[in-house]
């Protein structure tokens, strides 16, 4: 009977035991998933607000802007960005689209060929030129936009041109995918590429047929990143394009959507959500092929 006893108070002490874990595992959860709505409230509100004021008619947002009403939804913002002749935001939009993709382009191929000489080629002073083109990325664009203004003059180039943004734009795009993607071709191994050279295969066929099928995430990645950059920039927009049938979505939105002191604010929420949608595409569709060609490179080799 002492056995028993003993056994039952055993079972006892681990019964309460396993309560307490419990509970401190639900507080737990609970505290976790108090957190995470807070944290989805607070990044999600802009973009809803956002949303809801690009739906609300004029009269609606300066009787009350946070009086929100079913009634007052409507299209009437997005009508007016489509018809409105002194406001073309579509035209805005293919100048951006335009600008973004041509750049992003040029910008991973010549940042792959400078990422290839840093990651892959030895020579006397590699070291030195990864680490200025590193710096060349971190100054700030407020401090390259005038001497750019200044070089683009001199160039003769024309200031209302998109390969003047396009031009620009390769500036602070090149040093960083050259910089980042130059890790990826210094993790690629060496006897891949040594073992094509022993077969025969030529330098540019072995950075062809090798290393750039190893390295297409890393630059699906930078290409995205590049496209991001280039879609959202003003300031150099702004410093380069004064006729409004040459503005990118960015400059077109905030020299337009106001008049002195008096802004649009549901056309300026409509074409932000507009302006937004290339990127929300990119990032919510083309990232799935992007992850799946990660997992089918890694369990490949």
């Amino acid at each position: 009977m002492t056995a028993i006893n003993k056994a039952d108070q055993r079972l006892t002490q681990f019964g309460g035991f396993r309560r307490r874990v419990g509970a401190y595992i639900n507080v737990r959860n609970l505290v976790l998933g108090a957190s995470l709505l807070f944290f989805l409230l607070f990044t999600l509100f802009p973009v809803l607000w956002m949303v809801l004021t690009s739906f609300r008619e004029d009269a609606a947002i300066d009787r009350d802007p946070f009086d929100i009403r079913l009634q007052d939804l409507s299209l009437q913002q997005y009508t007016r960005l489509f018809t409105d002749p002194y406001f073309p935001f579509p035209r805005w939009m293919l100048n951006s689209a335009i600008v973004s993709t041509v750049s992003s382009v040029i910008a991973i191929v010549v940042g792959g060929i400078a990422a290839y000489s840093l990651g892959r080629l030895k020579y006397k002073g590699g070291a030195f030129i990864g680490l200025t083109i590193f710096a060349t990325y971190l100054l700030p664009p407020v401090l390259l936009f005038i001497p750019l203004r200044v070089l683009a003059a001199r160039l003769s180039l024309p200031s209302n041109s998109l390969w003047v943004l396009v031009l620009t734009y390769l500036s602070f795009m090149v040093p960083f995918i050259a910089w980042t993607l130059s890790s990826y071709f210094q993790g690629i191994p060496i006897e891949l590429v040594e073992a094509a050279r022993i077969d025969g295969a030529s330098r540019l066929r072995a950075m062809v047929e090798i290393d750039m099928p190893l390295v297409l995430p890393g630059v699906v990645s930078m290409f995205f990143f590049a496209f991001t950059l280039a879609w959202g920039e003003y300031m150099y927009a702004l410093t380069f394009m004064s006729q409004k049938l040459m503005y990118t979505v960015p400059l077109g939105m905030v020299n337009e959507a106001h008049v002195g002191d008096l802004y649009y604010w549901g056309k300026l929420m409509a074409g932000a959500v507009l302006g937004s949608v290339p990127v929300v595409i990119i990032y919510s569709f083309l990232m799935d092929f992007y992850l799946s060609g990660m997992t089918a490179g890694a369990v490949k080799g």
